[in-house]
């Protein structure tokens, strides 16, 4: 099973236009779609999509729109509780495939909000400790409306995380049927969310975080599920993802999915000079400025590179591939496909070209598609990708 957690998540409105957007003047959408957002919702939404187990953490309110939204959805499901509306998110997409995107700061985390969500985190992935907590969360399975679920509340005879055992009621409230059912969390039994006796696979950790969490709270998390067992990947950007590499090795992730602005920003490079280079078929800045991030301690860099594709580095190897020729409608979630891709891949155990070319063809399948629309399989092509090793 394949956990997200989405510590900014949105609502993501998409205008789709008729022409050019006009700086300053007025424009006029031909359609508008309202999805639920945030870069990890995004993978769990692929990664359903492709009938594979998904399970997205994240804060959010119960009766929210962002909840029921994803129940719509059928994508599974833990939400801590918050009592504000999610984040808005705009995006403005024009016929040649340009996009342009507006997103909000986010709904601010307390110190006690984040903590829940850290041991949501840990519990679903089958990381927890099953110790005694008090935190409260829900949880929807794509079937009816939320359940509170609390974060481990486990008293002697509790069932920790992950062991298979029947949930414990521990309190009452507001719920799916008018009743609020609180139970104790990461307990795989029958109609859990997760299913997940034995812990994830891979947990991806994605997206910038909200205000008032620390900016090392990713290379945090990243030490307690590796402490746990768990692979991990990490999808940001900015003082998150500077904050991460500060904290190499102990905090180094198993996968690392930059595209090449990120990239620059670890390195210290030009983002431009990156892009430029892959475009004209030197690879090597890239391949570089990857390899110094396993020397930290990464295992795998996953670099995606937009129309020139993506480069995969690993302590096997470099390999670059090439997309298939798309009709460009929007990049949302083009990354966020491409790195569920990648996970699909990897947890069906195939080798690190496969990988890639997995990558890739759900990126570019996201690419070819309007608005916030993700790729379901038979939107994606891997055949078509062109995959070669680098010296």
């Amino acid at each position: 099973m394949i956990v997200t957690l989405t510590a900014n998540p949105s609502l993501d409105r998409t205008a789709a236009l008729a022409g050019p957007l006009a700086r300053g003047g007025v424009n006029r959408a031909r359609a508008v779609t309202v999805e639920p957002g945030g870069k990890g919702v995004n993978v769990a939404r692929v990664v359903t999509l492709a009938g594979q187990p998904a399970l997205a953490v994240l804060p959010a309110d119960p009766a929210g729109p962002l909840v029921a939204a994803l129940a719509r959805l059928g994508v599974p499901h833990l939400s801590a509780p918050t009592t504000s509306a999610a984040r808005t998110n705009l995006t403005v997409t024009e016929p040649d495939g340009t996009t342009t995107k507006i997103n909000e700061p986010g709904v601010p985390l307390s110190e006690a909000e984040a903590a829940v969500l850290a041991e949501l985190l840990l519990d679903a992935a089958g990381g927890g400790d099953g110790a005694s907590r008090t935190a409260v969360g829900t949880r929807t399975a794509g079937r009816g409306g939320p359940v509170a679920v609390s974060a481990g509340a486990a008293a002697a005879g509790t069932p920790g995380a992950g062991d298979g055992a029947a949930r414990t009621v521990v309190s009452t409230g507001t719920g799916a049927d008018g009743a609020l059912v609180a139970v104790s969390p990461g307990t795989a039994g029958a109609g859990h969310p997760s299913g997940a006796g034995d812990g994830a696979d891979w947990v991806a950790l994605s997206g910038s975080l909200p205000p008032g969490v620390p900016v090392d709270w990713y290379g945090a998390l990243t030490r307690r599920l590796r402490a746990a067992g768990r692979r991990v990947a990490v999808d940001t950007s900015d003082a998150p993802l500077r904050a991460l590499a500060a904290g190499f090795p102990a905090a180094a992730p198993d996968l690392l999915k930059p595209n090449a602005e990120e990239l620059a920003q670890l390195s210290g490079g030009d983002p431009e000079a990156l892009e430029a280079a892959a475009a004209a078929g030197d690879l090597a800045p890239t391949v570089g400025a990857a390899r110094r991030l396993l020397d930290q301690g990464v295992g795998a860099v996953l670099a995606t590179l937009g129309g020139a594709g993506a480069v995969l580095v690993t302590a096997a190897g470099a390999w670059a591939a090439t997309p298939p020729p798309i009709t460009l409608r929007s990049t949302v979630g083009a990354g966020d496909s491409a790195l569920a891709g990648y996970l699909i891949a990897a947890v069906a155990g195939r080798d690190e070209p496969a990988r890639l070319r997995h990558a890739v063809a759900y990126g570019s399948g996201a690419a070819a598609l309007a608005g916030t629309a993700l790729p379901r399989p038979d939107q994606t092509d891997p055949d078509r990708v062109d995959v070669v090793r680098l010296p």
